[in-house]
C-alpha cells in the first residue's frame, strides 16, 4: 500500500492507504488539514494541493478537474485537486497549499481558534 506524506506550514503527517484512494480521503484519514468546501465533489478548488513527489503514478486529470483547477490560486504544473486524484502504487509527497489550508480553517473554526490562541494562525509571512 502506498504512503502519502502531507506537508504544511502547520503539520506534517503520513498515512498508508490502498491504491485507488483519493488524496482527499487519505488526508482525512491522516488528519491532514486539506480544505474541501464542496464536500469533495469537484465543485470548487479548495482541495488544491501540490504533488511534490509521485505525480506520474496518480490517476490522470479529467477535463472537469482541469476546469476547476483554473479557478484555483497559484496553480502550478504539479497542482491537483485532492478530491479527484486517486493513488497509484507509489508513495506520494503532497504540499498543502495556503488556499486549501485557509479553506480548512474556515471549515473548522474550533481548530482555527485554538491555533490563533497559540499564535500559529494566521500564518506569518
Amino acid at each position: 500500500m502506498p504512503k502519502v506524506h502531507f506537508k504544511s506550514p502547520l503539520d506534517d503527517v503520513t498515512v498508508e492507504v490502498s491504491t485507488g484512494t483519493t488524496l482527499l480521503d487519505a488526508a482525512e484519514k491522516a488528519g491532514a488539514q486539506v480544505g474541501h468546501s464542496c464536500g469533495g465533489v469537484c465543485a470548487c478548488s479548495t482541495c488544491h494541493i501540490w504533488v511534490r513527489k509521485g505525480l506520474e503514478s496518480l490517476s490522470e486529470q479529467t477535463d472537469q478537474e482541469m476546469d476547476r483547477l483554473d479557478m484555483g490560486f497559484d496553480v502550478r504544473p504539479y497542482s491537483r485537486l485532492s478530491c479527484q486524484t486517486e493513488l497509484g502504487n507509489e508513495d506520494i509527497l503532497v504540499e498543502i497549499t495556503e488556499e486549501s489550508l485557509t479553506a480548512f480553517m474556515d471549515e473548522n473554526p474550533a481548530v482555527r481558534r485554538r491555533l490563533e490562541s497559540e499564535g500559529k494562525w494566521p500564518l506569518k509571512k
